[in-house]
């Protein structure tokens, strides 16, 4: 269940990167509240849009897994077995084999369409906990909501609390963070329906069924460094080889991600995403993992944008260090 801080903070990220569609909408005439509204609902819509394509990959993959998990097992005792005889490493074949197929079979047995009915039943039997969700979301949407509506006067208000001669300077480097972090979330954006779009293409061509609803969720997972992209990978890899078993065709998803890789990193992201963060790569993974570990899945969108603000504080800091006096004087 999403914490009180977790709550705003996901109103927040969703309220920053759905404002730009509000000021199109204002720009062309339209209620900035009737603005708002049909900015929340493209979210709406497009959350949906990514939990649709999720349950369609599981309805398709499930049962495959279930099916093939025998086979699998017999080939690797095949191919594995005289490796480890010759390491004198001996195994149980017959119980490892019925134990492996057992829990595969037991944990792959139903279906997607099962799987959300249980999840659904599972909320149901505790109507508290059915309660909280159901108002931890209608309060994510409904400060989303008016946080776009008074987006302004909000942060205008934020500013009147500050003594005057901080002011320039906070404003200064909220704006810096802000044009830092427009770069960053809509280029990035751009970036990903590329990719969706590509991935797509991509994997329909090598015969994959469902390749446009992996494709799609790859790009948009790329939003997520690393991460996003070895989930797209690995997704890819296990629907292929339940289609098509392991040949040729896992070569060509191979191919198909390192291209997408080379594409997003050598045009994609300094062609429409321009001046990057600039962390290193370990840096990266650390924001992930820190802000993952304080507001869960949120934490791991909130990061790179702290980070960012992070980057623009330090940066701030060492500007003010380096012109004082005590640094000056030798």
């Amino acid at each position: 269940m999403l914490t009180v801080l977790s709550i705003f903070m996901a109103a927040l990220i969703l309220a920053y990167v759905l404002e730009p569609i509000v000021d199109r909408l204002c720009g062309i005439g339209a209620n900035r509240a009737v603005a708002a509204l049909i900015a929340v609902l493209i979210g709406i819509a497009a959350l949906s849009t990514l939990a649709v394509l999720l349950i369609n990959i599981l309805q398709r993959d499930l049962p495959m897994i279930r099916e093939q998990a025998p086979g699998w097992i017999q080939r690797t005792q095949t191919w594995l077995g005289p490796q480890l005889e010759r390491l004198q490493i001996n195994l149980n074949w017959d119980e490892l084999k019925a134990a492996l197929i057992e829990r595969v079979t037991r944990q792959f047995s139903e279906n997607a369409d099962v799987l959300m009915s249980r999840l659904l039943d599972t909320l149901l039997a505790s109507v508290q906990s059915f309660i909280a969700a159901v108002a931890s979301l209608v309060l994510v949407l409904f400060v989303v909501f008016y946080l776009l509506v008074d987006w302004f006067s909000f942060f205008g208000r934020i500013a009147e609390l500050l003594p005057p001669r901080l002011r320039p300077t906070v404003k200064s480097l909220a704006q810096e963070c802000d044009a830092l972090l427009s770069q960053y979330l809509r280029g990035q954006l751009s970036v990903m329906m590329v990719l969706a779009i590509y991935y797509a293409i991509a994997l329909s061509l090598l015969g994959m069924a469902g390749g446009v609803g992996i494709g799609i969720l790859t790009g948009l997972a790329i939003f997520i460094p690393y991460i996003g992209f070895g989930i797209g990978l690995a997704l890819a890899l296990i629907s292929g080889a339940l289609q098509f078993g392991p040949g040729i065709t896992l070569l060509g998803i191979v191919a198909i991600y390192g291209l997408g890789q080379l594409l997003e990193s050598f045009l994609l992201t300094p062609t429409l995403v321009g001046k990057k963060i600039g962390l290193h790569p370990v840096a990266v993974v650390f924001a992930l993992m820190f802000f993952g570990s304080l507001f869960g899945f949120f934490g791991v969108l909130l990061a790179l944008p702290a980070a960012a603000i992070t980057l623009v504080a330090l940066r701030f800091i060492r500007s003010r260090y380096q012109d004082s006096s005590w640094y000056t004087n030798q």
